[in-house]
């Protein structure tokens, strides 16, 4: 619903509801209608059943209920796949500008979907790979680079969605409620570089998971937040490396449950031949 009180909530509404018109994939939200009564003004989006991520990773939603590695994947591999359609199967462009966990819905089959366009910009210039604007995102998930140029780039969003995938790891807060208000990203780099993946991994998973692709994770989610722009991977390689990522996991748990031996490059086929990601 658009608040009477937001400033700027009546710009951000028309821009959300300008780009679902156009923009339609499997890992965004679609958009179903509108309520407009009087002063009362609202979008209606498909129903998403299981909230957003941030309460599933936060124990919001269930203390005993988490998710196992193999689902925490696969949300990445959605919400990955989303922002790639925005940034390559868009003409023109489209930046998010706040790509957050909260931002990241999950429908009743665990299937995420990227929301909230309200913040997006549409990128009309032909080879345009930067755009100077006002500073807008959300503490913690905003690019460094972004924040003190105001120059505006796809590796922004590839930022944000690193710091997200920070939290899908280890399922903790993107700044830390101790004095030093420390940053997921610096608490991950010093136990990293201590080579200690078991603390970086959210405890309770109690290692049931394959470690070559845990790490494999980590090091997509530590490259996407660099400080340094041009040392982040572009979307479509990030969302290629989850999904030898999940292939990794996958063919853990199947090798387990069958007896049988399956190739990590067997399940990437499977991945690929499945539902993932396309547009709609």
């Amino acid at each position: 619903m658009l608040s009477p009180s937001s400033v700027r909530g009546y710009q951000q509404f028309q821009t959300e509801v300008k780009l679902l018109m156009r923009v339609h994939h499997k890992n965004l939200t679609s958009l179903v209608g509108y309520c407009n009564e009087g002063t009362n003004k609202g979008l209606i989006y498909e129903y998403m059943a299981n909230g957003n991520l941030q309460e599933h990773l936060s124990g919001k939603r269930s203390k005993r209920n988490f998710f196992s590695w193999e689902k925490r994947l696969r949300i990445a591999v959605d919400a990955a796949s989303g922002l790639e359609y925005l940034q390559n199967g868009c003409k023109p462009l489209i930046f998010h500008r706040d790509i957050k966990s909260t931002n990241i819905l999950l429908n009743e089959h665990l299937q995420a979907k990227l929301s909230d366009f309200g913040l997006s910009k549409i990128i009309l210039t032909d080879g345009e790979t930067h755009v100077s604007t006002v500073i807008a995102g959300t503490p913690g998930y905003l690019d460094p680079e972004y924040y003190l140029t105001n120059r505006l780039t796809e590796k922004s969003d590839v930022y944000s969605f690193g710091v997200v995938l920070l939290e899908i790891i280890t399922s903790q807060p993107v700044i830390a409620k101790n004095q030093e208000k420390t940053h997921i990203s610096e608490w991950v780099r010093s136990l990293i570089a201590k080579g200690d993946i078991d603390a970086v991994v959210d405890s309770r998973l109690e290692g049931d998971f394959d470690s070559n692709s845990v790490w494999k994770t980590v090091e997509i989610a530590t490259a996407c937040v660099s400080p340094n722009p041009n040392r982040r991977p572009i979307i479509s390689v990030v969302v290629n490396e989850l999904k030898e990522s999940l292939a990794m996991e996958l063919a853990r748990t199947e090798d387990r449950s069958t007896n049988t031996s399956y190739s990590v490059k067997q399940v990437i086929r499977n991945l690929n031949t499945e539902s993932l990601p396309q547009a709609r």
